[in-house]
């Protein structure tokens, strides 16, 4: 997982409550467990005027002119500012997965809903709870001021923005420590390799049995 420090880049506005994740990255596009190439199927319901499916040249589809993520000043956003309970619906860790895949790497809300917040962290993803009207103001600068960009130190726990103000946030520590880091939950997993080795080495002179190859 890609360490997290500081990230700095333009804002997208998505305006709408309740985001659900087939809203993220609608269920047709679930087959694959390769936690990548997900990108291009963001929001893909919103973002284009046909039906998309898996294997489709998403370069030649006509896009949704109405969309926030299709208008030029919001190209190359890599934090996406949402409204109250983002990511809510069935548990599916493919919506981070199209979120990062797409160049997203905080999401800034009132809310969140439970698994997709779990998710975030676990796959490199900052969700930052901010108070509505905290998360209200910055939806007016961002829409009032093209190229609006913040700036997100996760060591210091502070949101930048332009005008040199200050907005603290709260994380959990243990998850701060990963998302810096770039642990995930096989990465953490590995930090104990050489003990998990031992063990094995142990339980094998113990019970050869339960590793006989040719049973």
């Amino acid at each position: 997982m890609e360490k997290f420090t500081v990230i700095a880049g333009i804002a997208a506005p998505l305006d709408r409550p309740n985001v659900d994740t087939d809203a993220i990255i609608p269920k047709q596009f679930l087959k694959s467990i390769r936690r990548s190439g997900f990108g291009p199927n963001l929001f893909d319901e919103w973002r284009y005027l046909d039906h998309g499916e898996p294997g489709m040249d998403n370069s030649a589809r006509p896009l949704n002119p109405d969309f926030v993520l299709n208008a030029q000043r919001y190209q190359d956003a890599r934090i996406l500012l949402a409204r109250e309970n983002f990511g809510c619906g069935s548990s599916r860790e493919h919506a981070v997965w199209a979120l990062l895949d797409y160049g997203f790497r905080v999401v800034i809300a009132p809310s969140f809903a439970d698994i997709f917040f779990n998710n975030c962290f676990k796959n490199g993803v900052l969700p930052i709870v901010l108070d509505t009207d905290t998360v209200e103001r910055l939806f007016r600068a961002v829409e009032a001021t093209p190229g609006y960009r913040l700036e997100v130190d996760l060591a210091a726990q502070r949101i930048r923005t332009p005008d040199q103000g200050e907005l603290g946030f709260e994380v959990d520590s243990f998850r701060k420590d990963c998302l810096i880091r770039g642990l995930d939950d096989i990465g953490l997993t590995l930090q104990h390799a050489d003990a998990i080795r031992a063990f094995e080495a142990q339980r094998r002179s113990k019970a050869p049995w339960l590793f006989n190859e040719d049973s």
